[in-house]
């Protein structure tokens, strides 16, 4: 698996990455969020709103990508096909690389298994919102990567 930057020829099929990925993980949103948080996501990463990187499968084909603003994690999606190999790890890990392991991500309640992934991570709640950044009644668990100790 390779890490690289934001690839323009990329940008349908991280789209699709994330739309296969949110109907696999986000099961409490309805058709009408999916295609409003579809098309925010679309204009992020067109817009190069946030540092994004691709996790490239052999054929450096797209098989994930995180977004960042500074050490937040805006976003992480793994193809539905390519969950639970490895991929989001790797992705967090190069992060860390890059960034520090002083990391911050918010989580969607509802999404047990990404709130267990980062808890395997060594992510700790340190809040809680009742909406979501868009102002919808999805509630969101602030996290963050424990400090390492001295």
């Amino acid at each position: 698996m390779l890490m690289v930057p934001y690839r323009e020829q990329d940008h349908a099929k991280l789209v699709a990455i994330w739309e296969r990925a949110v109907r696999a993980t986000h099961t409490f949103l309805e058709e009408h969020h999916i295609l409003f948080y579809k098309k925010m996501v679309s204009e992020a990463l067109e817009q190069q709103q946030v540092e994004v990187w691709e996790a490239l499968d052999t054929e450096q084909e797209p098989i994930g990508f995180i977004g960042l603003d500074n050490t937040f994690i805006e976003m992480l999606f793994v193809d539905e096909y390519f969950q639970g190999q490895g991929v989001g790890k790797f992705l967090v890990f190069q992060t860390m690389k890059m960034k520090g392991t002083e990391l911050r991500v918010d989580v969607n309640e509802q999404n047990e298994d990404a709130a267990r992934f980062y808890s395997k991570l060594g992510f700790v709640q340190t809040g809680r919102s009742e909406l979501d950044s868009s102002g919808n009644p999805f509630p969101l668990l602030h996290l963050e990567m424990k400090k390492a100790k001295a």
